[in-house]
This record gives structure tokens, sequence and C-alpha cells, in this order.
């Protein structure tokens, strides 16, 4: 008897239905249009679920569309989203002048989306990419009147289709070297015969789509300059477009993972990317360009992860972060009103340096303490797996270093002691949980060598070193030449004007 079709392949199909009953309706209030669309997310996610309970019962399907662990759990974290944004937009958009449009858009994007996460094929990899680049274009330039959000959408289409092209040279290479481009048989064909010439270029082509469609450094600016969009765009953006560097490098881990050139670069360019979206995402004052920093930073460790090789974590990054950044944008308005209604708080515990010395200390010595005890029980983990959780730990550091402070209060002292054994579990935790889920469909990290402990290294200096200045920094606050370093940082150390100058002068032919 023939498999039954997986039901979660049927989920974009409700959802461009509607999509397209919002064509006969895209002006302003168009009667039971929102509810349908909301009502049609809610199917996309009942047909999501249905299929996950289809895997469990039947295993996996492979195939131009793929039904397996991964691929459904990114879908089920799509279509949950995608309801909870229709939904919000519903109130968000009533009256715009084109909220119509915007909700056919919207879904029809969102169906795009589902189909990446779960494509079988490379070719259709590329092609939903596309889609998803043209629908999130046509979002971003809701307000096609503000001049800010055209320079987002010039800036986002020249990084986002610039990864379309590297997907499609990539397939190409893929084809002339296998005769396929079939992620299954990708993945067997490589294991066995080795990637060649073609195939490394390939693959590092396709680590070129993945850092360009996460916003990686130097064409992240795009991304800080969303906020033109409506406020459920850049919710949306979580809801699988960011991730797709990380679901292209999921979808081909096993290919990725044979080029350790590839792996080298990513570790360099997501580490690199993390940090620089982390520190300037500090200096920044408006709640949502914050946010977006943030996301930065967060794609920036996405590439990381991948590049040690640790890819059930790099999954479990992408759910948790996007459910975090959806509810972050979607509650900003509520958050700063919060804010707005407090109290000013009292002066704040500023760690000497020898409060901030013990502190590290002390969260090193606590994670190698709770590091041990998994290890006993649940068996050895990877140096790069112990080296993420140490980068890890160092964030909860500072905190550390606030209780630790001479004028801290001994209730914040319990607190963020707390925080650090609660850091420590949950990681080691999370990560056994999605190994268990995840790890029997992905490679395992590799076994370092040279080039990789040097990769490993780097990134703990390089980590340790920005987690101790942080630390550090209210201790110089008040100098001139930090008052400068925080001018410049908030601005992204200017390379988003660069690039504003660089597409200037190509549209009026200019070269300067």
């Amino acid at each position: 008897m023939a498999p039954m079709i997986p039901l979660s392949i049927l989920a974009p199909l409700a959802l461009l239905l509607v999509a397209a009953l919002a064509l006969r309706r895209p002006g302003r209030r168009p009667g039971a249009l929102p509810r349908q669309s909301e009502a049609g997310t809610l199917i996309a996610l009942a047909l999501v679920a249905l299929g996950g309970l289809q895997y469990l019962s039947q295993g996996p399907v492979s195939g131009l569309l793929r039904a397996d662990a991964i691929s459904l759990s990114l879908a089920l974290l799509v279509a949950f989203l995608g309801w909870v944004v229709i939904r919000f937009s519903r109130s968000y958009l009533d009256g715009e002048a084109r909220e119509g449009a915007f909700h056919g858009q919207m879904l029809a994007t969102l169906a795009a989306v589902l189909i990446l996460v779960q494509a079988g094929n490379l070719w259709l990899l590329a092609g939903t990419a596309v889609a998803v680049g043209l629908g999130l274009k046509h979002l971003l330039l809701f307000y096609a009147n503000r001049p800010e959000a055209r320079r987002a959408a010039r800036k986002f289409t020249l990084a986002w289709h610039g990864g379309d092209g590297a997907l499609i040279l990539a397939a190409l290479l893929l084809t002339a070297r296998f005769g396929t481009t079939d992620l299954t048989q990708l993945a067997t064909l490589s294991t066995h015969d080795g990637l060649g010439s073609a195939g490394g270029l390939a693959v590092a082509l396709l680590v070129l789509a993945a850092l360009l469609k996460c916003a990686a450094f130097p064409l992240h600016g795009w991304l800080t300059e969303v906020m033109e969009a409506p406020t459920p765009v850049s919710a949306l953006l979580h809801a699988g477009i960011i991730n797709s560097g990380g679901v292209i490098l999921l979808a081909t881990a096993p290919l990725v993972q044979e080029s350790p050139g590839a792996m080298a670069a990513l570790v360099m360019a997501g580490g690199f990317t993390a940090l620089f979206g982390a520190t300037v995402m500090l200096t920044q004052s408006a709640v949502k360009t914050a946010l977006a920093w943030s996301t930065v930073a967060q794609m920036g460790f996405l590439m990381l992860q991948c590049g040690l090789g640790l890819w059930p974590l790099a999954l479990l990054h992408i759910l948790a972060h996007s459910l975090y950044k959806a509810h972050a944008f979607l509650s900003s308005g509520g958050a700063v009103t919060a804010v707005a209604a407090l109290r000013r708080p009292g002066p704040v515990a500023v760690p000497d340096l020898g409060a901030v010395l013990k502190s590290f200390a002390l969260a090193l010595l606590l994670y190698a303490m709770i590091a041990g005890l998994f290890m006993t029980v649940l068996g050895a983990k990877s140096p790069q797996a112990l080296a993420l959780g140490a980068i890890l730990i160092l964030g909860v550091a500072y905190l550390v270093a606030q209780g630790l402070a001479d004028t801290a209060p001994a209730p914040l002292t319990r607190r963020t002691a707390l925080a650090s054994l609660a850091a420590a579990t949950g990681y080691f935790t999370f990560q056994a949980l999605a190994q268990a889920l995840w790890g029997p469909a992905l490679p395992a990290a590799p076994t370092p060598g040279p080039l990789e402990w040097a990769l490993i290294l780097l990134a703990l200096a390089s980590f340790g070193l920005v987690a101790l200045a942080q630390a550090l920094f209210p201790l110089w606050a008040h100098h001139p030449a930090m008052a400068g370093l925080r001018v410049h940082l908030a601005n992204g150390l200017y390379l988003n004007a660069l690039l504003d100058r660089a597409l200037g002068g190509l549209r009026t032919g200019k070269t300067s």
C-alpha cells in the first residue's frame, strides 16, 4: 500500500486559497477577510500538527517535499507564529487603506515559508526562497511613500536575492557533480564519494547564501531598518524568514560538514556578526531597533553553532529565538508603556575589577561542576558543545558580577547565583532534549583537528573579552572617549551609511 500524503504539505494550500480571496478585496475593511485569514492559518496549523501525528505513526517521508522531525518542527513553528501574527494583524491593520492586500501578502509569504522548510530538493528550496523574498519585499513596501521603507527594501533585495543567486549556482554545481539535487541522496553521495572541486564550490555558495539570508555582517543593514514596515511584518520575519539561512544549512548539513573550510567560515563570520550585533544593540535607545540588532547578533550566533557542527542546538536556537523575538515585537508597545509607568530605579550596583574577575571565575567553576554532573549521567560531550556552553555562561557572569559588587544587596547576590545555576543546568538539559529529538537526523559534531581547536579557542577568547568589557563598562562609562565610542556604535560604525552611499552611486551611475 502506498504511503499516505503527509498532511503537513497541504498546509500551504490553505493559506494560498485565502490569499487568493484577498486579491478580490485589497482595500480598507475587507469584510470577513481578516477572520478568514485567521481561520486559514488555524487550518494550516492543524494540518501541520496532524502531519506530525502521521510522522510519529508512519515514519518520515522524503521526496520533493519531506516530512521528518526537522521539517515538521520548523513547519509547526511557522504555522503557529503565522496564526499569532495574523490574529494580531486583525486589530493592528484595521482601517488601513490596503488592509486586504496586507492579509493576502502575509498569507502568500507564509505559504512560501512553509514550503521552504519542508523542501526536500535544492531546486525547490531555491525557488521558494525567491518567492519568500518577493513576498517580504512587498510587505516592507506596505508604506511605499516612506523613503526609509524603500531604502530598507532595496538593501533587503540586494542581500536576499544575492543569496538566491548563490543557491541556484550551488544547485547547478551539485547537479553536475552528483546528478541530483534531492537532499537525501546528496547527503548519501557526498559522504561516500566526497565533494570534489564542484561540490566544494557548491558548499561555499551554500554558506554564502546562508550568511546573506541571515543578515550577516556587513550586509546586515536592511534588518535594522525594517521598522518602517508594520509591526506584524517584524514579527513575521522571525517565523522562518530571517532563519532561512539556518534552514538551508540544516537541510544541507551533511554536505556542509564535509568541508572544513566552509565550517571555519561559518564560525568566523557568525562569531564576528554575533559580537558586533550584540555590542551595537547595547547602545540603542529605541525598543524595536534594539530588537533588530539583537536579531543580527542571534543570527550570527546561529551561524557559529552551525560552524561548530552543533546542528541540533542550532535548530533549538531557531525555535526558541523565533518564539521569543516574535513575542517581543508584538508586545513592544505595551512594554514601553509599562516601563514608562515604573518609578525610576535606585542606584545600580557597579562591580569593580575584583568583583568582575571573581564573578567570571565563579560562573565558570559552576559551569564546570554542572557539566561534570551531566556528563557523568548522560555521557561525554563534544569539545564544541562544552565551548558553546562556556560562551553562554560568560554572558551570565555579568549578572554574577552585579551580585558580587560591594553595594549589592544580599537578595541580588542570591538571585544572580541562582540565575547562573539555572543557565548552566538549562543549557545541558535542552542540549540533551535537542539531541534526542533531532540528533539522529543530523550529523554529529566533527572530531576537532588543529583548525577546529584554533577556532574554538578563538571563539572563547573573543566572547570572553567582550563579556569582560561589558561587565567593566560602568567603570568607564563617564570617560570622554567612551561617550564618543558609544555614538559610533549607536550608528553601527556607519556601515549602513556607506552601503546607502554605494547603492546611491549605483543608481546614478557614479562610482564615488
